[in-house]
């Protein structure tokens, strides 16, 4: 076998990636049909993710020459929404505040609306902004829950009838080593793949106290990162990036999850500190999904595939036969910022890309994951997603964004799930 090592310069001196100029005027000359060069845009959730989804939309905007303006805001919180406001230029009385927010934002003229609240609130926020007529981009994941999962994939096939693009945020799909090995597993590099083991270990990103004042609802959206309710866990709130890998990279999704975890060291919320998951995709073929959020532990974010000619370490080196592929171009080697790119050109040039269904499904194989360890049971896929006699099929976190919606909501327990049941042999020693 000959080890194929391949390092960002040499990658990019091998590899044509089109400049802003020649993008704009491939793509956006006058057979484009948009006429103007004004791209408007709104953004609903102005925290961090909401922050950078901006400046990623605005710098892709400017590689393909076009001239973005940011018209609306809304968060749950007015300082937040006017804050962003502020910063990016947009008027006062156009930065709304609320649960109710993003419906204002969807009613003015924006032709695309940018996602970054928490994951319990996409599914709905979706589905508002596809039956107004708005090209989306959402960030990962998309839902907490099966029933949410299962209502993206529906508004992406709204979104789809209706010629709208839709692109979520997998920035790894977009980015140029991961595309290029993708490519050269599908043409045999590595062989048949065998197993693999795709982990997110870090620590907890952060912990928002209850502050004097704030109702359920307000403590659970600042503090939704430690909730299950609000982000899923961190198994899908963030490992879902690795799981996709996995699943993009194999193409085909698991069938069923074996998981355990457990809470150690965390101060707030309800979630786990860590996951340890078997994916069971099939042909005998097993992916460990593993995840960890403890500070001073071991850390490492990133996916290793092994086949049956070699082996992959998700967008890094790639050991395997010599194959050919195609030459794969992109715009820049910010992901984030790919990914943006491939939404406005797909959009401008009538060949809206679509990613709903794909994420949903992703989500949902996060959500079986994390749903198995919290239980101890083995979940299937097929359960959550198309069994409606299962009695996963039905189950929904709450409080949901419409709860949040028609005003206070009851506040989960601050303590983790316990998989399984008493054994009975020691209950009363």
């Amino acid at each position: 076998m000959k080890s194929q090592l391949f390092d960002r310069r040499s990658f990019i001196g091998s590899t044509a990636l089109v400049g802003a100029g020649l993008a704009a005027q491939s793509a956006f000359g006058q057979s484009s049909g948009t006429g103007s060069k004004k791209v408007k845009f709104g953004l609903i959730g102005c925290g961090g993710r909401g922050n950078g989804a901006v400046k990623n939309f605005m710098d892709a905007c400017k590689i393909l020459g076009l001239e973005p303006e940011l018209v609306a805001v809304a968060d749950a919180f007015k300082d937040k929404a006017l804050g962003v406001g502020k910063k990016y230029g947009v008027a006062e009385k156009s930065c709304f505040s609320g649960f109710n927010g993003y419906k204002q934002v969807i009613a003015t003229d924006c032709e695309y609306v940018l996602m970054a609240t928490p994951p319990a609130f996409r599914p709905v926020h979706f589905d508002a902004a596809v039956e107004a007529g708005k090209h989306c981009f959402i960030e990962k994941p998309v839902a907490v829950d099966p029933v949410g999962a299962r209502s993206v994939i529906a508004t992406g096939e709204k979104a789809k009838a209706k010629g709208l693009g839709v692109v979520c945020g997998t920035q790894r799909r977009h980015s140029l080593n991961y595309l290029r090995n993708k490519a050269l597993i599908d043409a045999g590099a590595i062989g048949d793949i065998k197993g693999g083991v795709v982990q997110w270990n870090g620590r907890v990103p952060w912990v928002k106290p209850r502050q004097e004042g704030d109702s359920n609802a307000d403590y659970l959206a600042r503090n939704w990162l430690n909730f299950n309710e609000m982000s899923g866990d961190h198994i899908v709130e963030q490992h879902v990036h690795n799981l996709d890998v996995a699943i993009w990279f194999l193409g085909r999704f698991p069938l069923t999850a074996v998981g355990f975890g457990g809470r150690a060291r965390r101060v707030s919320g309800n979630m786990f500190d860590f996951f340890s998951v078997d994916l069971d995709f099939g042909e005998d073929v097993h992916i460990h999904s593993q995840c960890r959020q403890i500070t001073g532990a071991y850390g490492r974010v990133g996916e290793s595939f092994t086949g049956t000619e070699g082996a992959c370490y998700g967008g890094g080196k790639l050991k395997g036969k010599d194959v050919k592929i195609d030459e794969i171009k992109v715009d820049t080697n910010n992901g984030m910022v790919q990914e943006h790119v491939d939404l406005i050109r797909g959009v401008r040039t009538g060949k809206p890309l679509n990613e709903a269904k794909r994420i949903a499904e992703v989500t949902a194989v996060a959500i079986m994951s994390r749903m198995s360890s919290y239980t101890g049971e083995m979940i299937r896929l097929n359960d959550l997603l198309k069994n409606e006699k299962s009695p996963h099929y039905n189950y929904a976190c709450g409080p949901t964004a419409l709860d949040f919606e028609k005003g206070e909501v009851e506040l989960p327990a601050e303590v983790a799930p316990i998989p399984g049941k008493p054994d009975e042999r020691f209950v009363d020693m």
